[in-house]
């Protein structure tokens, strides 16, 4: 199985901004039950830069959350001073809180590798360095081992890093996702004891056409489930991702097995859906061309 974070909380949400800027805890309580409720591991609480006030925010949003649900948090933002403050209200009971992210800029380094030291948290080290978004693997693999060796020496064991290679849109970037996805096969190598994690969603960006976004996002999971993900930011209101990550879609997670091993299944009469599945791998594999039509061709 894959650990779930639930991205549901955050500030881009029609309903939930105006929740957590008017301190409207009702939206918030419904929704972080609903999460939990629907399987999630860990919740997301994403708020953006917030550079006014995001302290005070990140303090009042994860004590509204955990007056409803016991479950450990991803702190989410941009902002120093509002993840310590997350850290400082997350509830011992509720488990290890996660930091999301810690890039491989300097910057971001010296000011959050003391933070998960000094609160004993977990953190997403997100391949991302000077230069932007990695090329390809090795250069993800380059960072990564940067990642880890300043976190080794700040004192953080692997086993509170869940490296996070940057899921991009096979809609602009596909040559990009291939990379991506070869890194998650080499990570176990790279950084033994760690763990691994991606925003989902980020695959299917810019998709257009009803159950289109769906699709990619099921395939790519059961792919990155292959190469041994550990986690997965998603919607956890969205069942059939809950379906995939608890292992309760075995005959799909088969098929994208036997296709990543070079089987066709050209033979014998598949389903629909097992020739949707087929054509969103080779989409996602690089074997296909993309185009919005890779469904009906």
């Amino acid at each position: 199985m894959v650990v779930t974070v639930a991205e549901n909380i955050n500030i881009m949400s029609a309903s939930i901004g105006p929740a957590m800027k008017g301190r409207d805890a009702g939206p918030i309580r419904k929704l972080a039950v609903a999460c939990k409720e629907a399987g999630a591991d860990y919740l997301d609480i994403n708020l953006g830069p917030a550079r006014k006030g995001g302290a005070e925010m990140m303090d009042w949003v994860v004590r509204t959350v955990h007056e409803v649900v016991d479950l450990p948090l991803y702190l989410d933002t941009t902002n120093v001073e509002a993840i310590e403050a997350g850290l400082k209200a997350h509830k011992s009971s509720a488990g290890k809180p996660v930091i999301n992210s810690v890039s491989a800029v300097p910057a971001r380094m010296d000011a959050l590798l003391p933070l998960v030291k000094k609160y004993g948290c977990g953190m997403v080290a997100l391949c991302y360095g000077p230069d932007g978004i990695p090329r390809d693997e090795n250069e993800r693999g380059a960072l990564a081992a940067e990642l880890l060796y300043r976190a080794g020496e700040a004192g953080i064991p692997p086993e509170d890093m869940w490296f996070d290679p940057i899921v991009v849109p096979v809609s602009s970037q596909q040559i990009q996702l291939r990379s991506c996805t070869a890194f998650m096969a080499m990570l176990p190598e790279i950084a033994p004891g760690a763990k691994s994690t991606c925003g989902l969603s980020n695959v299917s960006n810019g998709v257009c056409g009803p159950g289109k976004r769906e699709i990619l996002n099921q395939v790519y999971f059961m792919m990155l489930k292959r190469h041994g993900l550990y986690a997965a930011i998603v919607d956890a209101l969205d069942p059939d991702l809950m379906a995939i990550a608890k292992d309760r879609r075995p005959d799909a997670d088969r098929l994208v097995a036997r296709l990543m091993d070079g089987e066709r299944i050209d033979a014998g009469k598949p389903s629909k859906e097992e020739r949707d599945i087929a054509k969103t791998y080779g989409v996602l594999s690089g074997d296909i061309l993309f185009s919005d039509s890779w469904l009906e061709v």
